[in-house]
């Protein structure tokens, strides 16, 4: 009895300790991959004057809610004067939604096209929050190293770090090989249309782009935490789109006489019953991608969850679930957001309704999020029905070793350094998911280091952009133009 006690402890140390070795090798294994660092690249352009041309964009009142506004064809008539060379150079059409499409003739038309994006309608300021501003939205203020003001952000800094770039390497001489398209959008705030046009416009006349980039995420700056070093998220797609009404009917009457459930009691069940039943999510196809690059960073006792997945999947899973920012990258998410039921206390409603908003997950789609849903409520009587008639699925997901991926890489790391790129999913909307329809591949980031503190003005209060973020952008944006 001994013996067999004494061989089985022996067979469980030879096991134990074979499992700690394939987990140890796994570990070493699960680096960071060697990037080549390129040589730091400046592009000498007058950040002066970009940064006077910035404030100067940000004075025209160019808000979404608004899109009949004076301000936008004045704003497109701007950019004539603010760059007299691009206009000098390149072809213009003004599309959909006062969307401006520009063209620079490459020197080898077979080469396959590039489109390089931006939009300079913005979003309101929040009524009552003006006197939070430290100076006036609509302004364009010069102070403390910034330019204040709605839109620096979002997204004419990039608008105006685009044509800087352009503008300097046109008075340079510099001409690119291939025809390289700039698109920048009058609605992308409100849906894109003029988006939506170019994409169109460039189909019809059987333009097949190499790739498009817009934006869709930063450099970010100790946002992600664990990590050593800012992380550049380069966004190889974008979820999709989609709302619900939940909707219970009832005959209504006096509260005094209520039934058993009410009509707001039904679809507050629904509700419940929904949030309990979050759509499947997973360490697999782009997720997997996202965390595998992230997680060769974290330290030694998470990498060795992380490499090895096999074991601690669902362990892994379960810690990113209950993160908002991580759940919102494996997941479609679920989101009640609007609740609507009698008009008054003490009548009971015949028509209840609840809003839900989904952002889909590339692996997911509009159908299968729909019948999804009818399953978790599982009560005949709450329709489901599509609200309004805005709906999409989510992007393709462009390839993260294709050409126009590794230039994007190499100009962010050449502008930013020491920086980690990883290819990541926009969870919001751009005008990118539209450029996709005409291009192999569409990427999306904008070439800001930005902090914790910078997110939270992002379509909020004291919007603002570093000076130094804007010479990066010009840099950056300078850098991939001469690869092309």
């Amino acid at each position: 009895m001994k013996r067999v006690l004494r061989r089985g402890l022996i067979g469980v140390g030879v096991g134990v300790v074979a499992l700690a070795t394939v987990l140890a090798v796994n570990t070493v294994r699960f680096a960071p991959p060697d990037v080549a660092q390129p040589e730091p690249f400046d592009l000498g352009a007058d950040l002066d004057r970009a940064v006077q041309t910035l404030s100067q964009a940000v004075q025209y009142r160019t808000v979404s809610t608004d899109l009949s506004a004076p301000d936008f064809p004045g704003f497109v008539d701007f950019l004539t004067r603010a760059y007299p060379s691009v206009h000098g150079a390149m072809q213009r059409e003004i599309l959909t939604a006062n969307t401006v499409l520009l063209k620079w003739p490459g020197q080898t038309p077979d080469l396959a096209p590039v489109l390089i994006a931006a939009h300079y309608d913005v979003v309101p300021v929040a009524p009552g929050s003006e006197d939070r501003w430290t100076y006036p939205a609509f302004e364009g203020a010069v102070a403390d190293g910034y330019v204040w003001g709605r839109g620096t952000l979002d997204d004419k800094g990039g608008l105006v770090a685009i044509l800087s770039a352009a503008e300097h390497l046109i008075d340079q001489g510099f001409t690119p090989q291939r025809d390289i398209y700039f698109s920048f959008g009058g609605d992308e705030e409100v849906g894109g249309r003029g988006a939506f046009a170019v994409a169109k416009h460039l189909i019809d006349n059987d333009i097949r782009l190499a790739w498009a980039l817009d934006e869709g995420s930063f450099v970010l700056d100790g946002i992600i935490p664990g990590l050593p070093k800012p992380v550049a998220s380069i966004n190889t797609s974008e979820k999709g789109y989609l709302t619900l009404n939940l909707i219970a009917r009832a005959p209504g009457g006096h509260s005094a006489l209520p039934p058993q459930i009410t009509a707001a009691g039904r679809v507050a069940r629904a509700v419940d019953r929904l949030q309990m039943a979050p759509l499947p999510g997973g360490l697999d196809g782009l997720s997997a991608e996202f965390f595998d690059a992230l997680a060769r960073h974290f330290s030694l006792e998470r990498r060795v969850l992380f490499a090895n997945d096999w074991l601690f999947g669902p362990v892994i899973e379960n810690v990113l679930s209950g993160a908002n920012t991580t759940n919102a990258m494996l997941r479609t998410t679920t989101a009640p957001t609007m609740l609507r039921g009698s008009s008054k206390e003490n009548v009971l409603p015949t028509e209840a309704v609840a809003t839900v908003n989904f952002r889909l997950h590339p692996r997911d789609t509009v159908e299968g999020v729909i019948a999804h849903v009818v399953a978790a409520i599982d009560d005949p009587e709450v329709e489901v029905v599509m609200a309004g008639d805005h709906a999409s699925e989510a992007s393709p997901v462009a390839s993260s070793s294709a050409q126009g991926y590794v230039d994007i890489e190499s100009s962010i790391l050449a502008v930013f350094g020491d920086v980690i790129p990883v290819p990541g999913m926009t969870i919001a909307a751009t005008d990118a998911r539209h450029y996709a329809l005409a291009a192999e591949g569409a990427y999306r980031i904008s070439p800001f280091q930005l902090t914790d503190d910078d997110l939270a003005r992002f379509h909020g209060t004291d919007e603002r952009l570093s000076i130094d973020n804007l010479g990066k952008g010009i840099d950056f944006y300078g850098r991939l133009i001469g690869l092309q």
